[in-house]
């Protein structure tokens, strides 16, 4: 028997205000709301926004990896919904910029180079 991803949680102070930032950035909805912990879902991803005290403190240790649209309509995109840039990255097949969700969490948004030529 194998183990199966079931969903992705994100620690945060506002669970309910972060959601905003995500429901708008992958495009899914909120499935529950229990104040301390937040449950969005879509079609493809089930993930949670946990209340936790403490600030983050550094980089994480798990971020997301998203693709689907072009890096430069995602990064204005979602700085347009709070983002903040934190650096872009390339390897030989494979280009990504490193975000900051609202909160400081760390996600990527990973292009290849063949995608979205015009």
């Amino acid at each position: 028997m194998t183990l199966s991803i079931g969903m992705v949680t994100i620690d945060c102070a506002d669970p309910g205000r972060l959601a905003g930032f995500w429901t708008e950035a992958l495009g899914v909805q909120v499935l529950a709301d229990y104040g301390e912990f937040v449950l969005l879902g879509g079609e493809h991803i089930r993930l949670g926004l946990q209340r936790v005290p403490e600030a983050k403190a550094a980089k994480n240790r798990v971020h997301l990896d998203l693709g689907g649209e072009s890096r430069a309509a995602a990064a204005e995109r979602l700085t347009g919904l709070g983002a903040t840039v934190l650096g872009e990255h390339s390897v030989p097949g494979l280009s990504w910029t490193v975000f900051a969700d609202p909160e400081g969490n760390e996600f990527c948004v990973g292009e290849h180079p063949e995608q979205h030529r015009e």
